[in-house]
C-alpha cells in the first residue's frame, strides 16, 4: 500500500468514526449539529471582527497573539479531552503493518478533518485579511495559513503521542476531570484581560506582539505583515521559523510514534516498585492524626481528596476559584476585603453530600455505625479533615486579599466572618448530607446521577442559604462595627467571636445531624449507590 493509499484509508476511517458516532443516538447527533453550528457562527463572527480591525495601528499584535493562543489551545486540549478524537491514540494501530512516515502523513491529514481545524482556519484567514496589503502579502498569507494550521495540528499530535500512556491511565482521567478548572481560570483571565484592554486600548498588546511574532506559528502570520511593510527578508525568516517548527514537531511525533508501536507498555512495572513508599507515606499520615475512629475517618477523607478524581477536581476547583475571585477583583480595583469570605464559602461546599463520594462503598461505613454516637464521630472526622485544609487556606486568602488592598484594620473582622461562615457551612453540610444524599457517577463529567438533580440543588443551595442565615449574628456584629460610632475600636473582637461562633455552630450541626444519619443509613446507601 502506497503512502497516498494509507492517507486516503485513514481519512476515510476518521470520517467513518465520526459518522458511526453520530448514529449512536439522536441526542448525540443533535448535540454535534448544534455545537458545529455554534462554533462555525462564532468563527465567522471572529473572522468579521478581525477583518474590521484592518488598518488599526495595533492589528498585528492582536492577530499574532490570537494565533499563539490558538496554538496553546491545540497543545493542551489533548491533555484534557483525550477521548474527543479516537485517532489521537496511535496504539490502536500497532497491529497494522505500517511504517512511521506514511502513518504520520496519514494521521496529519486525518487531523484536518473536524470542526476544530475549520474553526482554526476561519480565525487564521481573518488574521491574514487583517494585516495583508497587496498581492504579494495575500500570496504569502495563503502559505502562512496552511503552515500555521499544520503547526497547530502537529503540535496537538506530538503532545498526544508523548503523553498517551498518561492519558489512558487513571492519572490521565484525573487530568481530564480537571479540565473544568482550566476553563474557569481561563475565563477569569479573559475577563481580566478584556477589562484591562477596555480601559487602556490595544496599545498594551504591542510589546507582547513584538516578541510573539517571532514564535511559531504566530511567526507565519507575522510574515504576512512583514511583506505588507516591504520587509521581505524578515518575512522569509519568520516563515522559515514556522516551517522549522513544523519539521521539528513532525520529527518528535514520528519518534514517539515509533516508540509506542515497537516497545511494550511498561506502565504496570511501576506499580510493584512503589508499594513500600506508599505504605511509609500512609503510616506517616496516620501518626499525624488523632487515634481511634476520628483519625481513621480523617485519613480516609484526605485520601479521597488525593486519589478520587471527582473529589480531587471539586477540591482543586474550589481552592482555585476561592483565590481567583477576591484576588482578581482586587487587581481590577473593584474588590473589597470582604470578598475573601468567598474562599470559606467555596471550601465549605465540600462538606455537602459527604456520603455521595463513597458511592456504593458506603455500606462498609454503614456497617460501623450502630448509634448516634458512632455517626457523630464519623461526621466529626470528616469535618476535621476538611478543616485541616480549609482553615489555613481561608486564612491565607484573607491575608493576601487584605495585603493587596492595604486594608489591614479590617483583617480581624474578615477572618472572624470567614470562620463563622465556614462553621455554618460545616453544620448545614453535615445535616444535608444525611437528609439529601445523592450519587456521584464515577465515569464521565456529570457530578449528579440522573434523576437526583433536584436533591443536589436542594442540598447545596438550601444549605448555603441556611449557612448565611446561621451566620447572621456575626454579620450583624460586623455591620455594627462599621456603622456605629466608635465601632471600629471593637472590630478586632470579631475574630475571637467569629471563631468561637463557628466552632459552636459546627458542634451543634454535627450533634443534630448524627441521629438522623444513624436512622437513615439504608436510605443513604440507596441514594448514593445509583451512580
Amino acid at each position: 500500500m502506497t503512502a497516498t493509499d494509507v492517507t486516503a484509508v485513514v481519512v476515510r476511517l476518521k470520517l467513518s468514526l465520526l459518522r458511526n458516532g453520530l448514529r449512536q443516538s439522536g441526542g448525540r447527533r443533535a448535540a454535534y449539529v448544534v455545537s458545529a453550528v455554534v462554533v462555525l457562527l462564532f468563527g465567522a463572527l471572529q473572522l468579521l471582527g478581525l477583518a474590521a480591525l484592518r488598518g488599526h495601528a495595533h492589528a498585528e499584535a492582536v492577530v499574532v497573539l490570537l494565533t499563539a493562543v490558538l496554538a496553546l489551545g491545540w497543545a493542551v486540549m489533548p491533555l484534557f479531552f483525550p477521548g474527543g478524537d479516537e485517532t489521537l491514540d496511535p496504539t490502536r494501530l500497532v497491529m497494522l503493518p505500517l511504517r512511521p512516515r506514511p502513518l504520520v502523513r496519514a494521521l496529519l491529514a486525518a487531523s484536518l478533518v473536524g470542526i476544530g481545524p475549520l474553526f482554526t482556519l476561519l480565525l487564521l484567514t481573518g488574521s491574514v485579511i487583517t494585516v495583508a496589503r497587496g498581492g504579494a502579502a495575500y500570496a504569502v498569507g495563503v502559505v502562512a495559513v496552511v503552515l500555521a494550521l499544520l503547526v497547530c495540528v502537529a503540535l496537538a499530535r506530538a503532545v498526544a503521542a508523548a503523553n498517551i500512556r498518561l492519558l489512558t491511565s487513571r492519572k490521565g482521567r484525573d487530568l481530564a476531570v480537571l479540565s473544568g478548572l482550566v476553563i474557569a481560570i481561563g475565563a477569569q483571565l479573559v475577563n481580566f484581560g478584556a477589562q484591562r484592554l477596555g480601559s487602556s486600548g490595544l496599545k498594551q498588546l504591542a510589546p507582547a506582539g513584538d516578541v510573539v511574532k517571532w514564535v511559531p506559528p504566530a511567526s507565519a502570520i507575522g510574515a504576512v505583515d512583514s511583506v505588507s511593510s516591504g520587509s521581505y527578508g524578515v518575512a522569509a525568516l519568520q516563515l522559515a521559523l514556522s516551517a522549522a517548527a513544523l519539521a521539528a514537531l513532525i520529527a518528535v511525533w514520528a519518534r514517539h510514534l515509533t516508540r509506542l508501536m515497537t516497545s511494550p507498555d511498561g506502565s504496570t512495572l511501576q506499580v510493584s516498585a512503589e508499594p513500600a513508599a506508599r505504605g511509609r507515606a500512609g503510616s506517616g499520615l496516620s501518626r499525624l492524626l488523632p487515634a481511634g475512629r476520628t483519625g481513621t475517618v480523617m485519613e480516609r477523607s484526605l485520601r479521597y481528596v488525593w486519589r478520587d478524581p471527582k473529589t480531587k477536581a471539586a477540591w482543586v476547583t474550589s481552592l482555585a476559584i476561592g483565590l481567583i475571585v477576591p484576588v482578581f477583583n482586587a487587581l481590577q480595583g473593584t474588590g473589597s476585603v470582604y470578598f475573601a469570605c468567598f474562599a470559606a464559602g467555596m471550601l465549605g461546599i465540600q462538606m455537602y453530600n459527604q456520603f455521595g463520594q463513597d458511592t456504593s462503598a458506603f455500606w462498609m461505613v454503614a456497617l460501623t455505625i450502630s448509634s448516634g454516637r458512632d455517626a457523630y464521630v464519623e461526621l466529626r472526622g470528616r469535618a476535621l479533615a476538611l478543616l485541616v485544609i480549609t482553615l489555613p487556606y481561608a486564612t491565607f486568602v484573607t491575608v493576601v486579599t487584605t495585603a493587596m488592598l492595604g486594608d489591614w484594620p479590617r483583617l480581624p473582622e474578615v477572618l472572624g466572618l470567614s470562620f463563622a461562615l465556614l462553621g455554618a457551612m460545616l453544620a448545614t453540610g453535615a445535616w444535608t448530607s444525611a437528609r439529601f444524599p445523592y450519587s456521584i457517577p464515577q465515569e464521565g463529567y456529570k457530578n449528579v446521577a440522573p434523576g437526583q438533580t433536584g436533591l443536589a440543588w436542594i442540598s447545596i443551595f438550601g444549605g448555603m442559604v441556611s449557612a448565611a442565615l446561621l451566620s447572621a449574628p456575626v454579620i450583624a456584629a460586623a455591620i455594627w462595627a462599621n456603622v456605629a460610632q466608635g465601632g471600629d475600636s471593637w472590630g478586632w473582637l470579631l475574630l475571637p467571636f467569629g471563631a468561637a461562633y463557628g466552632a459552636a455552630i459546627t458542634w451543634a450541626g454535627l450533634r443534630l445531624a448524627a441521629p438522623r444519619t444513624a436512622a437513615r443509613l439504608p436510605e443513604i446507601l440507596t441514594a448514593v449507590s445509583k451512580g
